[in-house]
């Protein structure tokens, strides 16, 4: 049985592998009962229905991806059991194949996440993604 602070670990993970499965609506589901923030830009969404129009923009290429790949690290985790709360911090690196020329980081920043358990089950309440430095997003996103 994986221990709490293992659990929440891996919905974090669980993100970046459906994300760069082109899995948009398995991304979107993590989100069901949260809110997620942007910074800069200050959207707010609620829910998966929410969420999953902010991946619209995505571009999935002939093998169904984004040819992205999310590379996480950094990743602190702290749970507080008797609340059944958790929190974690992270820092990420998009790095893209897409484009005509090499393969390439397009987007670095932070992910602050808010969980909470229920029925012995954790799931996101909040997400907070922080774009610090963006590159030449073409490949991955339509304007």
């Amino acid at each position: 049985m994986r221990s709490d602070d293992e659990a929440v670990r891996a919905l974090v993970i669980a993100y970046a592998e459906r994300i760069d499965r082109g899995d948009l609506d398995g991304v979107a589901a993590l989100f069901e009962h949260a809110v997620v923030r942007t910074r800069p830009r200050g959207t707010v969404l609620t829910g998966a229905g929410e969420v999953r129009r902010m991946y619209d923009p995505v571009i999935l290429y002939e093998d169904g991806t984004p040819c992205t790949q999310h590379v996480l690290s950094n990743i602190d985790v702290r749970v507080d059991a008797d609340a059944a709360t958790a929190e974690s911090h992270c820092t990420f690196a998009v790095v893209s194949g897409a484009s005509r020329g090499p393969v390439a980081p397009v987007l670095t920043g932070r992910y602050d996440d808010r969980f909470v358990r229920v029925d012995d089950e954790w799931r996101f309440a909040e997400r907070v993604i922080s774009a610090d430095l963006m590159g030449d997003l073409s490949g991955h996103m339509r304007r």
